[in-house]
């Protein structure tokens, strides 16, 4: 996805269980809404798709694929707003437990069948109901319902202030139903989108050809005749596709940023995670000393952040000490430059805790993912203080689901920065993916309860309280915010946007 760590290899199992953003771009070029330009656009993708059924739907550096052949419910623009596509508009109830979508009248799916409010019924269903990776974001919605042919209305046992969010992503995806009830989505999809798969220019698992849909709704989103999705999982075939002119858009590594560059193409950078370490085990339930705040302050004092920046990521991002991201209310600029690196003041942490002799934590590796330059670093600096780091090498295909099974007791990660909901339940929540061993404690759970249910006002305050409480915790050791380095060729611009790990297919254009 959009990791420094062997970035290509590293991305692939982390992208599997991540709701995977970008961020604001430093290069803004390309636009949205331009049409009848023609021609055609080969993107390099770092992920093959598994199946182009909606309910099986993912973001990250898979909603290419199901953008080019679905519509979703909401379209989120290249800064994050989101604005309407299938549904023109929408509004809650006062206690935000019931959404009311208006949704248009005039689509059909490319089998001929119309979209209306009882397909988009079919659809959230299928998708909170099935198996998906990203099934459980719809877990609050208690009912769907289709009172009419353009309206739906959605009913949730509890407020979800990122319900909005789901449905311009995975979530809003909508297929036919006739199509769903008949199977086989997973390789041919039906959807209302701007382009329709060409099985026959199509081999799967490296080239996916998408043509213009005749009478398209939207024309506008239509800018070429010809959309083609090459996966290409190994950075340096990826950079030397970009090079050679076999792809016009790729999402490279630093290390491999300065090639392209030199080739003549265009860099836009934007962070899009927070890369660290998380601390799973505050109840010290394997390891006691993770239950003293201190030890855990320490060990975020104990990185040096810009070393690691500089060695794994070239330089390119930057570092912080919170996790929650630029553009989101829980933000606080002030605690980037928190636990600024200082060993002495770690060390004094530790001997205050009771550790002064230090103990041993075991943390998982995957071997050829994981850059040594990382391993070698956190090794070296936790040692520094009296924290003897055993690595456990571990198979790629074991790692997330390791640690979302508490196997051990903190681990380096990678994890998206979107709204403050989604990290809640991402990794503070006692039932969020990213805390196994379910740790919580009373200040916690008022703020969440504030997030959950206030106004937004009030949502912004609780949040912001939040990451103020949680990184004076030190709940987590957040090293920095690395940017992605997408590149286009020089015939081609786009705007990587805000929560989305690569740019959206409306968001290219040719060169002018």
């Amino acid at each position: 996805m959009k990791f420094r760590p062997r970035a290509a290899a590293f991305a692939l199992l982390t992208a599997a269980a991540l709701a995977l953003g970008g961020c604001s771009a430093s290069t803004d070029s390309g636009s949205e809404g331009q049409s009848g330009t023609g021609g055609t656009l080969t993107i390099g993708a770092l992920v093959d798709v598994k199946s182009f059924d909606p309910a099986q739907a993912h973001i990250g550096h898979y909603v290419q694929y199901y953008q080019a052949v679905y519509d979703s419910l909401l379209r989120r623009e290249a800064d994050g707003t989101l604005v309407p596509m299938l549904a023109t508009k929408w509004v809650y109830n006062d206690d935000n437990t019931q959404l009311t979508l208006t949704i248009r009248s005039d689509v059909k799916f490319s089998d001929g069948t119309v979209l209306d409010a009882s397909a988009v019924k079919v659809n959230l269903d299928r998708f909170r109901q099935g198996n998906g990776p990203d099934a459980s974001t719809l877990k609050q919605v208690s009912d769907v319902s289709a009172p009419d042919a353009t309206t739906v209305v959605i009913t949730l046992s509890a407020a979800d202030p990122a319900l909005l969010d789901y449905l311009g992503n995975a979530d809003g995806f909508i297929a036919s139903p006739a199509a769903a009830a008949a199977g086989g989505l997973d390789t041919t999809p039906v959807g209302s989108g701007p382009y329709t798969l060409d099985k026959n220019a199509t081999v799967a698992s490296s080239t996916y050809t998408f043509t213009k849909t005749p009478g398209y709704w939207d024309p506008s989103l239509q800018v070429y005749d010809t959309i083609v999705l090459k996966p290409i999982t190994d950075t340096t075939a990826m950079l030397n596709a970009l090079i050679s002119g076999q792809v016009d858009a790729a999402l490279l590594t630093p290390k491999t940023a300065d090639q392209a560059k030199g080739a003549g193409m265009t860099e836009y950078t934007y962070p899009t995670d927070w890369q660290g370490l998380l601390i799973f085990d505050r109840d010290g339930s394997t390891v006691p000393a993770l239950a003293n705040v201190k030890v855990r302050q320490a060990i975020k004092y104990a990185i040096d952040k810009d070393a690691l920046l500089a060695q794994v990521g070239k330089g390119l991002g930057t570092t912080t000490s919170q996790v929650f991201g630029k553009g989101t209310p829980a933000f606080d600029p002030a605690l980037d430059s928190t636990y600024a690196y200082d060993p002495a003041k770690a060390k004094q942490l530790m001997a205050d805790a009771g550790y002064a002799g230090g103990f041993s934590v075991t943390m998982p590796t995957v071997s050829g993912f994981f850059d040594p330059a990382l391993t070698a670093g956190i090794q070296q600096n936790l040692s520094d203080i009296g924290i003897t780091v055993n690595w456990e090498n571990i198979q790629g295909s074991d790692f997330v689901s390791g640690l979302t099974q508490g196997k051990w007791p903190m681990s380096w990660f990678s994890l998206f920065q979107g709204s403050p909901w989604v990290a809640v339940n991402q990794i503070v929540a006692p039932t969020a993916t990213y805390n196994p061993d379910r740790t919580t404690d009373p200040e916690v759970e008022k703020l969440i309860g504030g997030i959950q249910s206030g106004s937004e006002a009030d949502q912004a305050t609780a949040a912001k309280a939040l990451n103020s409480y949680l990184t004076d915790q030190a709940w987590f050791a957040p090293f920095y915010r690395p940017d992605q380095v997408f590149f286009t060729d020089s015939q081609t611009t786009t705007a990587p946007q805000l929560q989305q790990a690569v740019p959206s297919l409306y968001s290219y254009a040719p060169a002018k």
